[in-house]
């Protein structure tokens, strides 16, 4: 059975194996997955990522982060969905938590950050937002 959003999956997975205090979490991979984990792991949301095989096909296996037990990722949700498409402007991007959280935006140079989007001034694709 084929995934309608592989994106959304990915970031179950990862609240699913933070709430469940695990150390990694398996996902199918592909480039916009792992663009999205660049961004989480520059802002440090995520110890890092790497490539594994996950029987025939390609993984990716996220390492999650904790500090003092907690995990670093309290609420992770996705925006924009296959059904209803969420597009924004450089002046118009979401701010997540009044700027304590970010927003993670696919614009036509890359995936970036709410605040490199906006460095850049660049709009796009709302993907998801995390804090």
């Amino acid at each position: 059975m084929a995934l309608t959003d592989p994106l959304g999956d990915m970031l179950t997975r990862i609240r699913n194996g933070q709430r469940a205090k695990k150390d990694s979490v398996l996902t199918p991979g592909s480039k916009l997955r792992q663009r999205v984990l660049d961004v989480l792991q520059r802002e440090g949301y995520i110890r890092g990522y790497s490539e594994e095989q996950m029987g025939p096909a390609a993984g990716i296996r996220i390492e999650l982060k904790y500090f003092e037990g907690q995990p670093a990722i309290k609420h992770v949700a996705r925006v924009s969905k296959p059904g209803r498409r969420v597009y924004s402007g450089s002046t118009e991007l979401p701010r997540v938590m009044n700027g304590l959280g970010i927003t993670i935006v696919s614009t036509p140079r890359g995936v970036l950050s709410d605040a490199e989007a906006r460095e850049q001034n660049v709009g796009g694709e709302v993907l998801a937002e995390v804090f």
